[in-house]
């Protein structure tokens, strides 16, 4: 069935996240008149059109529902993900992810970079590019579930703790704890131990 969006509603547009559908309109551009969505942007309130026969093409589609929000998190709490080692097919293999619009291949891009960023730091271009990709799933993941910006955060965060972002369990506290075990004190010995230790000395 076609997607077709209208006032008040929440769409996903590859690349720029989250926006609301301000309107639709009929305008005249490059020679041509044709209807176009006016879309504001959920984070920066930016505001795009797009022409409406165009609205497939360019990926925009309706966010995921909250049902389908436990693939996502399955995605991100993978715990060791295969990422190439070469910093340019790495970087182009993220972009491609990110250019799908695809929501599951966004979570790839926030959680590859998210375990690259706890093993090394990550380069410039690629911290921006992860920052870029949280702010998508966040802006997503928000009308799905309803909540606000910060919550929704809290959501992602979460969601990678199960997986790369899990914390490593606490080495010096362990290590403290097996100190802190009592040791068995030895038996008092008997007087009978005594005398017969005594007797033998004699002989």
């Amino acid at each position: 069935m076609k997607f077709k969006p209208k006032k008040g509603d929440t769409v996903i547009y590859p690349q720029h996240g989250a926006c609301i559908v301000l309107n639709m309109k009929r305008m005249k551009a490059f020679g041509k008149t044709q209807d176009y969505l006016i879309l504001r942007t959920v984070i920066n309130e930016m505001t795009l059109s797009i022409p409406v026969e165009q609205i497939s093409t360019v990926g925009v589609r309706p966010p995921v529902s909250s049902s389908e929000l436990q693939d996502l998190v399955a995605v991100l709490a993978k715990a060791d993900p295969r990422v190439p080692a070469n910093w340019s097919r790495r970087f182009k293999n993220h972009q491609e992810k990110l250019k799908s619009g695809d929501v599951y291949q966004v979570a790839e891009v926030v959680r590859n970079l998210a375990a690259r960023d706890r093993d090394s730091a990550l380069s410039a271009a690629e911290k921006t590019m992860y920052d870029r990709a949280r702010v998508n799933l966040i802006s997503e993941i928000q009308p799905a579930l309803r909540v606000s910006t910060e919550e929704a955060e809290l959501y992602l965060d979460k969601a990678l703790e199960k997986g790369v972002l899990r914390p490593a369990r606490p080495v010096a506290k362990a290590v403290a704890k097996k100190a802190a075990k009592p040791v068995a004190k030895a038996a008092p010995k008997s007087p009978g131990a005594k005398i017969v230790k005594a007797v033998a000395k004699k002989k």
